[in-house]
């Protein structure tokens, strides 16, 4: 066996710059370090930091932080190599000119901060900014937050998106860890759809050699072994590059992972690893494979061991279900040991959820049972697949829950004719439009994307089919909650709701879970022809509940007040012989009514509106909509009546004599006459 190990494996100069620069804040103590985001792309390392007291945050970390820091417990925030954004950046700054005990350490790379400059630069409002890299990427979210105007960001040559090039000036950079040979092929589309593009190759020298290396490297190894975290985008494109030449491609973290593979003497083993694989971990790999034990066997005994090492394995057909050790895995497809002539292949594709990820279900040393759908001795692969072994569990789960009334919960992938579908545990089940809570003109594209509960209401066991509903479940959340709201309802509670709609007895308010109903009666302290003329639906309400029936469900509302009672409000504010700017509201006979304050009406007796001459009628001096100034002479409390005069005004002695003669006769004159005439004009009596 012959190892190779690629010249330009391991720390680039940024991440052991940001490394070394940590290590240096640990040394010199007295600070709490903290590192915005994992420091780099390897698990091991991160652990290793964490192990010596450094903590991990996110940006949403950085106001605790900065809160907590002062003379006692100074502190560092570390920017790692892959940079922030503008935000960020400048947030950090504040921070640090606030706070002397608050310490930035900038370590983003020079090559990743010469994009920001460049796109902060060139970019603007006439000019479209394209950049190659993945749009999830921490560096990417970072160069996209400095760009001017707008900008596109595409991960390969296939998804440029040229409906959203419409600027005259185009400029075009990249992530500095992208796939070189994918860049060139991106720039020469590009230059043909762009006559006026800029173009800057940002891709880190250190990437685009290390790229180079692993493509001749895996071109002359039998197996290649790819050294770094997998959440590395550098890592991850050195294990696509060398996998397109060398299918025996194997990525791993550290030696604990290294994958069983069958090795000769002739074998040629090349490593490589990506720019945050630190060199210790290196060299376990490296050494660890040269300890194998194959590796000693001469030639002679490699040829009897593979002959029996061939007849020990088992045989396997399309079909059998089998169970396998996990031994590496990617986002594409995950490797099982058989132990058989054949090595298992579980594809992402066999995933039934589109949401999950193998790299999340699946982890080197897992024991896995598939069934296999096609198997070739001379490919020396058998695909496998889970669907049916994970579907009988999950269809049994759905079978139970129809049976028992579980709620289950899970995401709407699709919308289709007559309904929507809602993938549980891998298992789709139907629910019947009727059956979304969407009302019957709504859209139930808008539930597609969302995680919603369910009921199982139907299976058919032959068909592997089920019927959900998401309205059984709102019901009987509803139910709870209006259960809770009737125990805890009592006289006298305060309620804000909405106005629903409007009767011709009263109005009806939501109170959350159910309505409650203001009388007519409830609404205003005068009265009224229709609610309307106090409330409209859509207003807010502050209520209070008068009486309740749970068993006919009906709950009486008040809100007039006696803080709101213009009787009340009038006393409080005239008394006998004040005088008051009235507005006359209408016209009787015997004299005419006149609004004090809004809800509080009095009488104007017809000797008590004009000295000059005896009138027939009240309307021969005043008019409805008049306002005039009158003097109160009498308050009647138990009756709630008010007597007004205008004479008194006019001539103050004479009217004053007149007063005390008349006021005692005139009530009593037209009390009675007062009452028929508001009987049958009842919107003009007198304020009660």
């Amino acid at each position: 066996m012959v190892i190779k190990v690629a010249k330009l494996a391991g720390f680039c100069f940024g991440v052991e710059r940001a490394v070394s620069r940590v290590n240096e804040l640990i040394g010199q103590g007295g600070r709490h370090i903290y590192t915005l985001g994992n420091l780099i792309h390897n698990p091991t390392i991160v652990k290793r930091l964490e192990d010596r007291g450094v903590s991990v945050i996110g940006a949403s970390d950085l106001d605790r932080v900065f809160e907590a820091t002062d003379a006692d417990h100074p502190s560092s925030v570390v920017i790692r190599a892959h940079g922030v954004t503008r935000e960020i950046s400048e947030k950090l700054a504040g921070f640090a000119s606030e706070n002397e005990y608050f310490g930035v350490e900038d370590c983003t790379c020079p090559h990743v901060k010469r994009v920001h400059d460049i796109v902060a630069k060139h970019s603007g409002p006439d000019t479209s900014t394209l950049i190659f890299g993945d749009p999830n990427h921490p560096e990417v979210e970072g160069i996209c937050s400095y760009v001017n105007g707008e900008y596109m960001v595409f991960s390969s040559a296939d998804s440029i998106d040229f409906e959203k090039i419409h600027k005259n000036n185009v400029i075009l950079v990249s992530q500095t860890t992208q796939n070189l040979s994918e860049w060139k092929k991106s720039q020469k589309i590009l230059k043909k759809v762009c006559t006026n593009l800029l173009i800057f190759d940002t891709i880190c020298s250190v990437t685009e050699n290390r790229q180079a290396e692993v493509a001749e490297l895996s071109e002359e190894s039998d197996v290649m072994l790819i050294i770094g975290g997998r959440e590395s985008s550098n890592t991850n494109k050195l294990y696509a590059i060398s996998r397109e030449r060398q299918p025996d491609t194997f990525l791993l973290e550290n030696a604990s992972e290294i994958p069983q593979i069958r090795i000769t003497a002739d074998t040629r083993i090349g490593i490589a690893a990506g720019a945050s694989t630190p060199g210790d971990i290196i060299k376990e790999v490296e050494k660890a494979m040269s300890e194998k034990e194959l590796s000693q066997v001469t030639d002679t005994q490699e040829e009897n061991f593979a002959e029996l090492l061939d007849q020990s394995f088992k045989t396997l057909n399309t079909g059998d279900t089998v169970t396998g050790t996990v031994l590496s895995v990617d986002a594409a497809e995950v490797k099982v040991d058989l132990g058989a002539k054949v090595t298992g292949i579980l594809q992402a594709s066999d995933l039934v959820d589109p949401t999950e990820k193998l790299t999340e279900l699946y982890k080197v040393g897992d024991e896995v049972t598939a069934v296999a759908v096609r198997v070739s001795d001379v490919d020396g692969v058998a695909v496998l697949s889970r669907r049916k072994i994970e579907a009988a569990g999950r269809w049994q789960s759905i079978v139970d829950a129809c049976s028992e009334g579980t709620i289950l919960e899970g995401k709407v992938v699709d919308a289709v004719k007559g309904g929507v579908i809602i993938v549980i545990n891998g298992t789709r089940v139907f629910v019947p439009a009727s059956q979304t809570g969407i009302p019957r003109d709504g859209d139930i594209s808008t539930l597609v994307g969302t995680n919603q509960k369910i009921k199982i209401v139907e299976v058919n066991e032959q068909r592997k089919r089920a019927v959900g509903s998401i309205r059984a479940v709102l019901r009987e959340e509803r139910k709870e909650r209006e259960a809770k709201f009737w125990d805890e309802l009592e006289i006298g509670k305060k309620f804000t709701g909405r106005v629903k709609s409007l009767t011709s007895y009263g109005a009806f308010v939501d109170l959350g879970p159910l309505d409650g109903m203001v009388h007519q009666s409830e609404l205003s302290w005068k009265r009224i022809k229709h609610p309307s003329d106090v409330v409209s639906v859509g207003d807010t309400l502050e209520v209070f509940v008068k009486d309740f029936d749970r068993e006919k469900k009906r709950i009486s509302l008040g809100y007039k007040t006696e803080e709101t009672n213009p009787w009340n409000l009038f006393t409080a504010q005239y008394h006998v012989g004040d005088v008051a700017k009235v507005k006359i509201v209408s016209l009787m006979p015997f004299g005419a009514f006149a609004e004090v304050i809004p809800g509080a009406d009095g009488l104007i007796h017809i000797s008590q509106i004009t000295n000059e001459r005896k009138i027939a009628s009240p309307a021969e001096i005043l008019h409805v909509g008049d306002e005039v100034d009158v003097k109160i002479i009498e308050i009647d409390e138990d009756n709630h009546k008010i007597s007004l005069s205008i004479k008194a005004l006019l001539e103050p002695e004479e009217a004053e004599e007149a007063v005390e003669e008349t006021a005692e006769e005139a009530v009593e004159e037209t009390a009675e006459e007062a009452a028929e005439e508001k009987e049958e004009a009842p919107a003009e009596e007198t304020a009660e």
